[in-house]
């Protein structure tokens, strides 16, 4: 069965945009480099880094946010769209980082957040200060409350982050204590959800957007892309008998997209909220560059994530297939041909992702220890031969597991909310060198912001750079090699080569994962890349390139 991605074509062909083959790599700012030493990383510290990037081989680098905010949920959470929260830096500093990036031939890709805003931005101050009805109320979703004296919630909404997604104003620690309305926040109750139905919003995002591509940023990553609009009554979400209310996105979810049985939705992925898409796409078209948008949309079927990527709308969507997959052959042979397939009817490219900020680090997932590494290797190593671009969340070049991180440490809201381990373990700052914490994540010696563990020394940036076995060698080797096969066909022929055994072949290029345990034969040729030791045959949890 041959499989083709419509749009991709040579890097260096008439016409076409950088990010349709790229490798991005996301920076998540707290954790990746400390300039300052105050335990925290910071956009100098980024800066001083991006040397390490362009080595490794990447096209861009995706930020987390750095903006104005209370850290309530480590930047998610933002009181200003168009400065820097001083814990980063200033503006100087960003321009200074866009520059840098470019200089060395990278490109910057900002996190924006416009589903909601802190509760301490200008717009939800004075919306609390104001009467129901008024107009600085309408900027977000306040409603009555239902029941006597409205004491219960407008809805049965329930928060990504556990508990309910309604906070009565009069409980809010800025509210009127004789306030009787409710404000809805899908996440935690310090993030309040813009109401997109209201002009203002969608004009105050155009300015955010124009401000950042007249400082030069190349693209957008968009947070939430598919929570903006909600069904406009605000009804409840119908659940079957005996379960309860679930508005949340799968951050941690196990099954696959085309697994999950659907489910009523009335807040996420509403068809109005294309129509602000379109207008991004307008905007992003007036600057040269190719600059680009890419959708966070936990949607529920592949087919509702492709209308994300229509031609005038973004330019990609993370696809989270792969990632929620299990470590199986049929498993991941569906992800390629269904995402392939779901993207066939809009003309657009593929993503390829493993890990990020909000789930556990692939080598945890795929069972920890050396099985865990083998598999994570093999793994990035079949994705990358794939046609369209890849992310890279920073440390999995490094092989870093998921950490177990004590509860006196541990920072993510969900957590704070609800008691379950939430995201700080895929969180922990980066090593760079040295035997002990903080292994150069900054100039200071105590612990970063949350912990790393002791045993991190082998770990280091500084410790793999001079071991050729090291999976930061590896992930350097792959890079290189997925860049020569970039300018091949695009054209993905899926080949049966066993029950536990995924096989594709792209041009001179035959990709073959062994899932399985028993070691299997690999096709004739010139190895090109292997994510472990091969030979003539080709160990279980290992995935080699062959060329003709």
């Amino acid at each position: 069965m041959a499989l083709n991605d419509p749009n991709q074509v040579a890097p260096d062909a008439p016409g076409a945009e950088w990010w349709r083959h790229a490798v991005i790599y996301q920076v998540y700012p707290r954790s990746f480099a400390d300039a300052d030493g105050d335990g925290v990383g910071d956009l100098p510290g980024i800066t001083a880094k991006l040397p390490y990037l362009r080595d490794l081989g990447v096209d861009a680098v995706w930020i987390s946010p750095f903006y104005m905010s209370p850290q309530k949920d480590h930047g998610y959470d933002v009181s200003d769209y168009c400065d820097i929260d001083p814990l980063f830096g200033t503006l100087e500093d960003a321009d200074t980082l866009v520059a840098t990036a470019h200089e060395l031939g990278l490109r910057i890709i900002a996190d924006l957040v416009p589903n909601h805003s802190s509760d301490q931005h200008e717009w939800f101050q004075a919306a609390l200060a104001a009467a129901p009805g008024s107009p600085e109320r309408a900027r977000y979703l306040f409603r009555d409350g239902r029941g006597p004296q409205g004491q219960e919630p407008p809805n049965n909404w329930r928060s990504v982050f556990g508990g309910n997604a309604w906070t009565r104003v009069a409980e809010h620690p800025d509210g009127r204590d004789d306030d009787p309305q409710w404000y809805l926040h899908l996440f935690d109750s310090t993030q309040p959800d813009f109401d997109w139905r209201n002009p203002e919003v969608g004009d105050l995002f155009e300015e955010v957007l124009r401000f950042w591509l007249d400082r030069g940023v190349d693209g957008f990553r968009v947070d939430v892309a598919h929570g903006l609009l909600k069904e406009e009554s605000l009804r409840d979400q119908v659940v079957e008998e005996g379960e309860e209310p679930d508005s949340a996105a799968p951050i941690n979810e196990e099954r696959s997209m085309v697994e999950r049985t659907l489910r009523d939705e009335p807040m996420w992925d509403q068809p109005e909220v294309h129509d602000v898409y379109r207008r991004w796409h307008d905007v992003l078209a007036e600057y040269d560059g190719d600059r680009m948008l890419v959708a966070e949309a936990w949607t529920q079927t592949p087919e509702s994530m492709a209308r994300f990527v229509r031609d005038d709308e973004m330019s990609q969507a993370f696809n989270f297939s792969w990632l929620l997959a299990p470590w199986s052959a049929e498993a991941f042979e569906g992800v390629i041909t269904g995402t392939f397939a779901a993207l066939a009817d809009v003309q657009a490219s593929p993503t390829w992702v493993l890990s990020n900020h909000d789930v556990v680090r692939h080598v945890t997932r795929y069972g920890g220890g050396a099985q865990g590494l083998a598999r994570a290797r093999a793994a990035t190593l079949t994705m990358l031969a794939l046609p369209g671009s890849s992310y890279v969340y920073q440390g999995e070049e490094l092989g870093l597991e998921q950490v177990d991180v004590a509860p006196e440490h541990r920072q993510d809201p969900s957590y704070l909310r609800t008691g379950e381990v939430g995201r700080d373990g895929c969180r922990v700052p980066m090593p760079w060198s040295g035997e002990k914490p903080p292994f150069g994540f900054g100039p200071g010696e105590g612990q970063p912001w949350i912990p790393q563990p002791e045993g991190w020394a082998d770990l280091t940036v500084a410790a793999q750079q001079v071991d050729p076995d090291s999976t930061l060698a590896f992930y350097q080797r792959a890079l290189a090699a997925r860049r020569a096969l970039a300018g091949t066909t695009s054209e993905v022929e899926m080949l049966d080569l066993g029950t536990d055994v995924l096989a594709f072949r792209r041009g001179p290029v035959t990709v073959v994962l062994n899932c399985g345990t028993t070691p299997v034969s690999r096709p004739a040729g010139e190895v090109v890349a292997s994510s472990g030791p091969v030979s003539d045959l080709l160990p279980g949890d290992t995935a080699v390139w062959v060329r003709d």
